[in-house]
């Protein structure tokens, strides 16, 4: 790459230099010297600036820099070393010594990385100590005992030339019972950077500071009218906290000149927590308790960020990746970035009181290709921060060319610099390796700076999550650059807007380049099509509610956690975490529902069906469409037809019933079907499937009712006929007996009482018992009959039913 070039426009060293490199040459052949050494022979030390010779145990013996300081020493700098050595061996050190060896100048970037892949080899070249009196003398050491050294030499007396990197190491040499010779059985090889004048042209270098972290909150919020989040675990609490990730993120960057990237889903998650706020333990929530913590947090971040240039990246920065090759061809995944975007400015500006930069995406590592620019720029962003090892150098640049490239459609690419901005990466807890990762980091720097006469831009782009301990490096290395004589700081905007180096490369790489490692990484399209699934339930839900927004809020940024690009590397947290949100989603909707019905039976031709709906969520809902359709149309009809819908709107915590007019035009069962929609014709939760049984009544039953209605109608004509013709006889019968002798009419009289003779036959006892029937006679046509028969206790017979 170009990185790899010599340096360019640099000046002469001075001819102790030049002596020194010979020096240097003649020390790195200890192995032929050993070629010629009998093994009765005493030591090939001949004093203290002959090479040492490395033999069969070289490297038992581990040499650990813990400080190297200053990092970057100018003229009347003392330089100090310490750290330890431990005897990794089976045999004791003995007459053992720790010295100072300066190499030669670093001509190119590619041998600073080769030196610092082998920084602890005993085979290769290896420079003189500097001098007997800058050593720390070990009577032994024993196996597996660490040792502690600490050495100090003024910057004049380690001979250094012109500006440049120079390789330096800390050896130790010693003797042991089976080569008793002194040998160089240890050594740690690391960069001192020198540039004690000021540079003229200075690098323009920006750092970038990101403050981002994995997800947090769930959907769920309280069901009160203040929402109240619910939080995943507590571990947000911890790295808020002191001594925690992010706390030491704040801490360190407020005391450096950097372009702070903030992830708004973070800042909304931690101003969550300063107000009520619950915390899932197992089955249950617990009320959160760092609201002091959190408060204490934001207002620290407020203070660092003030008047600095912060970068906001979408809402929970959406892996670009995953959705460029994964997402694109589902429908709604585009939409989904850009709602993250649009939620910037009203989460950012709010609670940090600064206006946001939103014009930059960030894909992860800085990996992109064509798909990934088209994504990251379709939601309003028209700068790529790309980085050096995956924009690729092709036209063989001598030099390491400023980050801005234009790219084609309005688009810049961003491109950091790839060794400077992967320095801090791995496991840097122990002192000695954040000590290297720190003079790697300058050293590069440096020699970047020396490789042209011409002012350039440089852009550093670290992992998105640094640990404390990558952070502490960071920092480190950023004070030491920034207090140097060789760069000088620069906000993002400016590096993305300076003028762009006309022969580096603008071609971005195809699909088929991106690396295999990170792909493996990536959210799959199953997760797309589950994301998809929620938005579609949630779209069909908050159209019914009366406050839509106490739905679309917590479960949108949701959604826009599920294609976070923190989930990479943890697939199956992903998937529960996407599980989760669309499980407490159907638990919300699933409160809106059909109550289920059982058969109903239907006699006669017409009658009313009631279906309910309830509703147990705490707000209103409607107005919705309920719709109730006949299966057999022919046998049952809905209001005439085969459905009627009728709207409906049920009060939180509340059931509604709607009545449906049904007409039956045969026997038998027919299959009705309930089904809520919403107002614009999509359905609704699930349908409810009744049978209703049709007892019509039948033209039999009707011809034998009326039969029956006819022999009553009879029956009450001729009791009418019978009493007319019975009145007619009384009434002729009085005027026969007024116009008789008295005689007769007291005869009369007395057979009224009763017969004398009850012998003698005549007309009177005759009429006397048409007049009078006896008990035990038979009954005449004329007796009274009742209107209807005497109602029956029994139950009715099978069929027996009458309409509605």
């Amino acid at each position: 790459m170009a990185e790899a070039a010599d340096f360019q426009g640099t000046s002469p060293s001075p001819a102790r230099r030049w002596l020194r490199r010979t020096t240097a040459l003649l020390a790195g052949t200890p192995l032929l010297a050993g070629l010629v050494q009998l093994p009765a022979a005493g030591p090939a030390h001949a004093d203290g600036q002959s090479a040492a010779k490395a033999d069969a145990d070289s490297g038992s013996v581990a040499v650990a820099v813990d400080s190297l300081t200053p990092s970057a020493p100018t003229d009347g700098d003392t330089v100090t070393v310490s750290g330890t050595v431990t005897n990794n061996g089976k045999q004791t050190v003995t007459d053992a010594h720790v010295g100072l060896r300066v190499g030669p100048e670093v001509n190119t970037r590619s041998s600073l990385d080769a030196i610092a892949k082998d920084s602890d080899d005993l085979q290769g070249s290896i420079a003189p100590e500097i001098d007997d009196k800058y050593t720390e003398k070990f009577d032994k050491l024993t196996p597996g005992v660490a040792e502690h050294f600490n050495i100090s030499v003024p910057v004049d007396d380690l001979d250094l030339g012109g500006d440049g990197v120079y390789e330096f190491a800390v050896s130790l040499s010693g003797e042991t019972s089976a080569q008793p010779w002194e040998q160089i059985l240890g050594i740690q090889r690391t960069f001192l950077p020198w540039q004690p004048d000021g540079a003229d042209p200075r690098t323009k270098t920006t750092a970038l500071w990101p403050l981002v972290s994995t997800t947090h909150m769930a959907a769920e919020t309280g069901p009160n009218d203040e929402q109240t989040p619910v939080f995943l675990n507590d571990d947000l609490a911890k790295e808020i906290s002191p001594g925690g990730r992010l706390n030491q993120m704040v801490t360190l960057g407020k005391d450096l000149d950097v372009t702070w990237v903030v992830d708004p889903d973070l800042l909304a998650s931690v101003d969550a927590m300063t107000g009520s706020y619950s915390v899932r333990d197992g089955d249950k929530t617990v009320a959160g308790t760092h609201q002091a913590v959190a408060k204490q947090w934001l207002a620290e971040l407020q203070d660092a960020v003030a008047d600095e240039e912060v970068v906001a990246l979408p809402y929970a920065d959406p892996d670009l990746a995953s959705l460029a090759h994964n997402g694109t061809d589902v429908t709604g995944s585009l939409n989904q970035l850009k709602s993250a975007t649009d939620v910037i400015d009203d989460t950012v500006g709010p609670i940090l009181h600064v206006k946001p930069s939103t014009d930059f995406a960030w894909p992860v590592d800085g990996a992109v290709d064509r798909s990934i620019v088209k994504v990251a720029t379709s939601a309003g962003a028209d700068k790529v921060i790309a980085r050096s090892d995956s924009l690729k150098e092709t036209s063989g640049l001598p030099y390491t060319p400023s980050a801005a490239r234009p790219i084609g459609g309005g688009t810049t690419a961003v491109v950091a610099d790839a060794r400077m901005s992967r320095a801090f990466e791995g496991d840097l807890t122990k002192a000695s390796a954040s000590t290297l990762a720190v003079q790697r980091f300058l050293a590069q720097s440096l020699a970047l700076n020396l490789q042209t006469g011409t002012q350039r831009s440089v852009v550093i782009a670290p992992q998105r999550m640094p640990s404390g301990s990558q952070a502490r490096a960071m920092a480190e290395a950023l004070r030491a650059l920034q207090d140097g004589t060789w760069s000088e700081t620069q906000k993002l905007a400016a590096a993305a807007a300076a003028k762009p180096d006309p022969d580096a490369t603008t071609k971005v790489p195809a699909a088929s380049s991106y690396p295999a490692a990170l792909r493996r990484k990536e959210l799959p399209r199953s997760a797309f099509l589950q994301i998809a699934r929620t938005q579609d339930t949630l779209d069909n839900f908050k159209v019914v509610l009366s406050d839509p927004s106490r739905v679309a809020t917590p479960f949108g940024r949701a959604l826009n956690r599920e294609m976070s690009a923190s989930w990479r590397g943890r697939a199956d947290e992903a998937e529960s975490y996407r599980t989760g949100v669309k499980s407490y989603l159907d638990g919300l909707t699933g409160r809106v529902k059909l109550i289920e019905k059982s058969e109903t039976k239907l006699s006669g031709r017409s009658a009313t069906i009631p279906v309910t709906v309830q509703n147990n969520l705490v707000q209103d809902v409607g107005p919705l469409v309920l719709r109730l359709t006949s299966t057999n149309p022919t046998r049952l009809e809905i209001d005439g037809a085969d459905y009627e819908e009728q709207p409906i709107s049920v009060s939180g915590g509340h059931s509604q019933s709607v009545k449906f007019t049904t007409s039956a035009n045969a026997n038998g069962r027919a299959t009705v079907i309930a089904q809520l929609y919403t107002m614009d014709g999509r359905k609704y939760g699930e349908p409810v499937t009744f049978d209703v049984k049709v007892t019509e009544i039948t033209a039999t039953v009707m011809l034998v009712i009326g039969g029956g209605v006819l022999l009553l109608v009879l029956a009450g004509f001729r009791m009418y006929t019978q009493r007319k013709r019975a009145a007619a006889r009384d009434a002729e019968k009085n005027e026969t007996g007024e116009a008789e002798e008295p005689e007769d009419s007291k005869v009369s009289e007395d057979s009224e009482a009763g017969p004398e003779n009850p012998e003698d036959p005549g007309e009177r006892p005759h009429k006397e018992s048409e007049a009078h029937p006896r008990a035990g006679d038979p009954e005449q046509p004329s007796d009274p009959t009742p209107d209807t028969a005497a109602e029956s206790a029994d139950p009715s017979g099978t069929g027996e039913r009458v309409d509605r």
